[in-house]
């Protein structure tokens, strides 16, 4: 049958999917067409408009890199990362539920991972510098990682990364190798504890579609400052989050919309002197702490 109207063409193009073996592919498929559908439709979109639409995702391909991921910068600009982590880690929370489990406290809470993560961060013992050398006020990190009972969890893997102080990510940098990132493991007690930077707000790339996107929208880029984490141990869901640094410029205008409250930690300020950790620092440095809880497999 031959499309006569605007709902016509729609069904039409959803009957095409009446072949499609993969059941939750079908599902997907049908909700885009038909609110994609339902955009174009709702602001009676141009054939230029619709054509610049392509162009910019054209471009947005082609900004992607080995160490930078422009549709990952898109995703997480206009909130769709933030979603799909808040829809995951609801998921996880009734799964647990409904196989009987019991949180007597909830899991932390999940943000999203942007586009700087680089799989294969070296593996230190606990205590170490994993920014030597990397501008910035020295920080040191500790607290514990548990389950939702409050069980402690040896041998857990923080897998960590941050900016420098600047808010300059190795990645940024042509040429750079890894810094100021690492994964370490807690101790019997589920303990951990190293030293880094204390991290600095930063824009994220502009010089790309999607800074084009941000200014159109009147929107700034910063992000306030993170140190990123995720924590992982057999048995319990993968956490993937950050730590804010509490009265971070931006804190509340995130521009990818990933504080929550509950990650958003105290520095404390110290002089030079011996550390928490028996380390003598010359010096003025600052400590936060942060316990971790998994949610169970």
């Amino acid at each position: 049958m031959t499309p006569m109207t605007e709902d016509d063409l729609t069904q039409a193009v959803l009957q095409r999917l009446s072949d499609a073996k993969d059941p939750r592919f079908k599902q997907v498929m049908t909700s885009l067409i038909q609110h994609l559908h339902a955009f174009i439709r709702e602001v009676d979109l141009s054939p230029d408009e619709w054509m610049t639409a392509i162009q910019f995702l054209t471009a947005t391909g082609q900004a992607c890199t080995d160490k930078r991921q422009e549709f990952i910068l898109l995703s997480d600009t206009l909130g769709a990362s933030m979603m799909v982590v808040m829809l995951d880690q609801m998921r996880a929370a009734r799964r647990n539920a409904g196989n009987g489990g019991h949180s007597p406290t909830p899991a932390t809470e999940a943000t999203v991972q942007g586009p700087y993560y680089w799989e294969g961060a070296p593996i230190l013992p606990l205590g170490s510098d994993i920014a030597p050398g990397v501008p910035g006020e020295p920080a040191f990190y500790s607290g514990r990682v548990t389950d939702t009972r409050g069980q402690p969890l040896a041998g857990a893997t923080l897998d960590i990364w941050s900016g420098d102080g600047e808010g300059v990510y190795d990645m940024q940098v042509d040429g750079a190798g890894m810094a100021a990132r690492a994964r370490i493991r807690t101790d019997t007690q589920g303990r951990y504890w190293f030293w880094s930077i204390k991290p600095s707000y930063y824009p994220v790339p502009v010089d790309g579609p999607v800074g084009r996107m941000l200014d159109g929208m009147g929107r700034h880029p910063n992000r306030p400052g993170h140190i990123h984490m995720k924590v992982y141990t057999p048995g319990h869901v993968t956490l993937t989050t950050h730590l804010f640094v509490a009265n971070s410029p931006y804190i509340d205008s995130d521009a990818v919309f990933g504080v929550r409250p509950s990650l958003v930690v105290d520095f404390e300020s110290h002089p030079a002197g011996k550390a928490p950790d028996g380390r003598a620092i010359d010096t003025p440095y600052w400590s936060a702490h942060y316990d971790f809880r998994l949610e169970p497999a």
